[in-house]
């Protein structure tokens, strides 16, 4: 894949570069200093990658990816920054990534990894849909130790509340979030399903329900072990809609 990699320092570029040119699926096609040469540089050089830093003179990576976006073959932007108070502007151009300087070759691996050469926005522009500002979020936002994690809706199971907090149960583990199960709901829409008073399932990945010696419900989803008790009242909804998949 043919990768762009944009930051205002030299240092900072040549690091990156030299970590993707250790990675044989990956091209670096280009570099560019500036939000401003990153955009005319993807218009001229087409990569299906940029590495995009955010804080610049001038155009910065925020407004850059904003630019970015609206291009007619519209790159995937992994942004590449010290800065993770920038990670709500990044889900807002539809990032695919956020990594955290300095960057280790790992996670830029894995960024890269979770890629597709056709990524959402790409498949969009295509398919001419409706503009990504006005759908829902494609990806959920969590704070770690590792720093501001983006986490794919696709690869998220459930949603479940307890006390302040939301879990995130998504397909490398499970991550905390400060959303309420209520705006998920809201947001989400027919993506999820309520199975109890503190718990949310994505309804692509709903393989089941079982019934224990108890007489309690349960709800199997692909991809992992956990199984999360259904209250009474979402049994025979849950039930229908599984039939209906």
């Amino acid at each position: 894949m043919r990768v762009l990699v944009v930051d205002d320092e030299k240092l900072a570029r040549e690091r990156i570069v030299r970590m993707v040119g250790t990675m044989d699926a990956y091209e670096v096609v280009g570099e560019a200093s500036s939000g401003d040469d990153a955009v005319q540089k993807s218009i001229d050089l087409e990569p299906d990658i940029v590495l995009l830093d955010i804080r610049m003179p001038g155009t910065d990576g925020i407004d850059a990816g904003h630019q970015l976006a609206e291009l007619s073959a519209p790159p995937a932007v992994i942004y590449c920054t010290a800065f993770s108070e920038h990670a709500i502007e990044a889900i807002d151009t539809n990032a695919s990534g956020y990594l955290l300087k300095p960057v280790r070759r790992e996670a830029l691996y894995d960024s890269l990894g979770k890629v597709g050469r056709t990524n959402k926005l790409q498949a969009l522009a295509i398919s001419g849909e409706e503009s990504p500002k006005q759908r829902m979020r494609t990806h959920i936002s969590a704070k770690t130790r590792r720093g501001i994690e983006l986490i794919p809706l696709s690869e998220v199971r459930f949603f479940q509340a307890d006390h302040k907090y939301v879990t995130v149960r998504h397909e490398g583990g499970e991550v905390l979030i400060d959303d309420t199960l209520r705006d998920l709901e809201d947001e989400f829409g027919d993506r999820v399903v309520r199975i109890h008073r503190n718990a949310l399932v994505l309804m692509d990945h709903l393989d089941g329900l079982e019934r224990d010696t108890g007489g309690h419900y349960r709800v199997r989803m692909r991809g992992v072990e956990d199984k999360l008790d259904v209250s009474r009242r979402h049994v025979s909804g849950l039930r229908r809609l599984i039939q209906s998949l």
